[in-house]
C-alpha cells in the first residue's frame, strides 16, 4: 500500500506535469496569448477588406447602372473633357 509521504510526492509530481503542459505545451497559455493577437489583426484586416469589397461592389453597380460613373472616373482619372468644355486647373495658394 502507498503511505502518505508517497501520495504527496506522486501528487505534487502530477500537478507539476499539469503545469508544465499548461505554460510549454502546445495549448500553453503564452500560445493562446499569441493566437489571440495574430486572430484580432486577421480580423482587422478581414474587416478592412470587406469595406474595400463593399465599395467596389457598390462601383460595379454604379459602372453597370449608367453612363454617370464612368463619365466621372473619365473626367477625376484620366482627365478627359468634353469636345465643347475648356480645362481649367487652378494653383492653391502658398
Amino acid at each position: 500500500m502507498i503511505n502518505a509521504r508517497t501520495a504527496t510526492w506522486l501528487l505534487a509530481t502530477l500537478l507539476a506535469l499539469v503545469h508544465l503542459g499548461l505554460w510549454f505545451g502546445k495549448g500553453s497559455v503564452p500560445h493562446v496569448w499569441s493566437q489571440r493577437s495574430q486572430l484580432a489583426a486577421l480580423n482587422a484586416q478581414n474587416e478592412q477588406a470587406q469595406m474595400r469589397n463593399q465599395r467596389m461592389s457598390a462601383e460595379v453597380l454604379d459602372l453597370k447602372a449608367g453612363l454617370g460613373m464612368i463619365e466621372e472616373k473619365a473626367r477625376s482619372e484620366l482627365g478627359m473633357v468634353r469636345p465643347d468644355e475648356v480645362f481649367v486647373q487652378v494653383a492653391p495658394k502658398r
